[in-house]
């Protein structure tokens, strides 16, 4: 198996241990014998757990950094918002484990390196998503478009339905949004 492999095996497995008995009560021991390695190997690919998370976080949200660089090189138009949003909801669907691992251990996230990290990058989001100049009110659209589809990916998940629609919903509501935003009826572009 190549060490790409293995890495990301790695990264799975952990993942998994983390959403099953929480980060701080899972151990790299348990690790390891999930993925029937010895310690050592485990620790070729990584020394600690959180260099396992933080390793997770870059390589799930590298999609995000490259839309961040994408976004701030555009126009700040409503078409370059909506694919600002659409881009991300990808990125969201892609990185959902590693988001439900970041909800539901908010108090090891703020512990560890890459919580300010993800803050800072959600703000440069934000800032490219809505207009600073714009009332209040389209503002607050703005900021309320990035985390529709955030609680979308995490208030949806037990519903019933296709994963693929329920993050198509989500996302045409934050488009809504913009629009709205934008003096815009949904659906209409300029």
């Amino acid at each position: 198996m190549s060490r790409g492999n293995t890495r990301q095996r790695i990264q799975d497995v952990a993942l998994e241990l983390f959403a099953e008995q929480g980060y701080e009560k899972t151990s790299l021991r348990e690790i390891a014998e999930r993925l029937d390695v010895t310690k050592a190997a485990l620790y070729y690919h990584f020394k600690t757990k959180e260099d396992i998370i933080v390793s997770l976080f870059q390589d799930l949200t590298r999609p995000v950094d490259e839309l961040v660089a994408w976004g701030q090189e555009q126009p700040r138009t409503l078409e370059t918002k909506k694919e600002i949003l659409t881009r991300y909801s990808k990125a969201l669907s892609a990185a959902a484990p590693l988001f439900r691992f970041m909800h539901e251990n908010q108090a090891t996230m703020r512990d560890l390196s890459i919580g300010e990290t993800f803050k800072e990058r959600m703000f440069v989001l934000l800032e490219l998503v809505k207009d600073p100049d714009a009332v209040l009110t389209d503002q607050v659209r703005c900021v309320s478009a990035l985390f529709t589809m955030h609680a979308g990916m995490f208030t949806l998940r037990d519903a019933e339905g296709d994963p693929e629609e329920k993050r198509k919903a989500a996302l045409e509501v934050a488009i809504d949004l913009v629009s709205q935003a934008h003096g815009q009826a949904p659906g209409v572009t300029r």
